[in-house]
């Protein structure tokens, strides 16, 4: 990998929370999976153990596990999206840093985190809105803490920016981490 991190895949379902801290990772990235986030292994577990001590960055199911454990609800969408791109616009988070507006994004879900139940700690930082008035949550982040949400798939091949958005990550966590 370009971005100098080692890296270890471990299925949700195949770790706990003491294997993971006995690991001591960098970060946490909080991977895409089938279901909803109360069917996601550890991964709400290890939100609620880690976040504040490991930057984490959660990718479509993880994004939404990250809402939840914060207090926001996730519904199913209502355009469900599967191998889709959409035009994604931010609002200059240092996650994006030197990303396009809009960028092409990748869409693989049938679930997304309902922006009214949002919690004042999680702030919206990109979104799409293909339907005018209907506007839906492509990331998060957490006001305090280095814990980061992206709906849509960085790693997809049609996504645009991916790497940089990973690098991005990487370098905002570590000055976030700085100043806890």
């Amino acid at each position: 990998m370009t971005l100098g991190q080692e890296v270890k895949i471990v299925r949700n379902d195949e770790i706990t929370c003491e294997q993971i801290a006995a690991l001591a990772p960098d970060y946490l990235v909080l991977s895409p999976g089938p279901c909803t986030p109360n069917e996601s292994g550890v991964t709400l577990d290890a939100i609620n153990r880690f976040a504040g001590m490991i930057p984490m960055l959660g990718v479509c199911l993880g994004h939404q596990a990250i809402g939840q454990v914060f207090g926001a609800k996730v519904e199913r969408a209502n355009n469900i999206k599967h191998g889709k791109t959409s035009l994604v616009e931010h609002n200059d988070s240092p996650l994006f840093s030197g990303i396009d507006k809009p960028f092409i994004a990748t869409r693989y879900h049938s679930l997304l985190i309902t922006e009214s139940t949002l919690p004042d700690t999680l702030a919206v930082t990109a979104w799409c809105e293909e339907i005018p008035g209907q506007r839906e949550i492509m990331a998060i982040e957490h006001q305090n803490l280095a814990v980061y949400g992206v709906q849509f798939h960085p790693e997809s091949l049609l996504s645009a920016s991916g790497l940089q958005i990973l690098a991005n990550f990487l370098t905002v966590s570590a000055d976030k981490m700085t100043l806890a």
